[in-house]
């Protein structure tokens, strides 16, 4: 909807129109069954991790604290945009609020950002549990783990911030028909009627500060974790390092290896397929991480079948140390 200012022929946009897919109802039809059942699975199975991380006393470890963060940045980042972009799937014409669209593109940046720094952090957490494991408790304590987990959660909110308060400040006086399935930022950006080169050129920088200083943490953590596995004599030995963190690097793998090739693949001739893999990124990948650590992961396999035999609770204490 479009709004005429008072004495002026320019006006002013209070909604936006989501074009999706339109154009193509019956693949709307079929996403919308597919994001729907993933969408599920994604609420559930990382709602599971956190329950689980939350009554299990074995998993009282900072290792599954960061996890129980991760859990809930994919189900709050899945539901800032999924459950009204499947409504949108069943309409004819898919309208947002100004105020909505502001909030939408707020959230979907801002946790976004912040699971590129929380997962740099669990790189850590590996680091010092392979690399310094008699100093791991003292290193890793309570107060450490909260400030690693504030960090993270707030430079992504204030990185989002800052493109949301720059964004909206330009003026939206014409068009009002956003080429996605969501508020995402760049899609925003195209219809505003002014100078929009400052937002091009702190997006791309502030894009570089929150991936590429993570991105290169959590490899160095990984150099220094594949050093120090190389000095374990054994086989076993080595084995047994390597699992503590393989679902964490699949996680990493599948994560930054969607955004780069996002980034860096040829423009597409069709739209459509930079929306589907945009889509891809936003609803596919949240729900990869409960799978892969249910399947990569001992302890919570362990208490994921004590929850279904009803003794959770009664679980004994790891031999790892309690430091939540």
């Amino acid at each position: 909807m479009q709004t005429e200012m008072n004495g002026a022929n320019e006006t002013i946009v209070t909604e936006f129109v989501l074009l999706g897919l339109h154009d193509h109802h019956d693949l709307e039809m079929v996403l919308f069954v597919l994001c729907l059942g993933i969408y599920s699975m994604n609420v559930l199975g990382n709602a599971l991790l956190i329950g689980l991380n939350m009554r299990d006393p074995c998993l009282h470890t900072p290792m599954y604290f960061f996890l129980s963060n991760l859990a809930l940045i994919d189900i709050s980042g899945t539901s800032s945009f999924v459950p009204l972009m499947l409504v949108h799937f069943l309409e004819t014409q898919s309208t947002i609020s100004f105020p909505g669209c502001a909030l939408q593109m707020y959230l979907t940046q801002a946790l976004g950002s912040t699971e590129c720094v929380l997962l740099a952090m669990m790189a850590c957490d590996r680091y010092v549990a392979i690399c310094q494991p008699l100093r791991y408790s003292e290193l890793m304590n309570r107060q450490t783990c909260m400030w690693m987990a504030v960090l993270s959660w707030g430079a992504g909110f204030a990185n989002s911030l800052l493109h949301s308060i720059l964004t909206w400040s330009l003026p939206f006086c014409g068009h009002n028909i956003i080429n996605h399935f969501f508020c995402e930022i760049l899609a925003v950006l195209k219809l505003a009627c002014g100078d929009i080169s400052l937002n091009a050129l702190l997006l791309m920088a502030a894009s570089a500060v929150v991936i590429l200083p993570p991105l290169l943490l959590i490899f160095l953590s990984y150099v220094f974790i594949l050093t120090a596995m190389l000095r374990v004599p054994s086989a076993a030995g080595r084995h047994k390092a390597f699992s503590t963190c393989s679902a964490h690097l699949t996680v990493v793998v599948i994560f930054y290896g969607t955004i780069i090739f996002m980034y860096i693949k040829p423009k597409a001739k069709d739209l459509n397929m930079d929306k589907l893999i945009a889509l891809f990124y936003g609803v596919v990948t949240p729900s990869l991480n409960p799978i892969i650590y249910s399947l990569r992961n001992a302890e919570v396999k362990a208490a994921t079948i004590a929850l279904l035999r009803g003794d959770l609770l009664s679980r004994k204490m790891s031999r790892f140390p309690v430091v939540l």
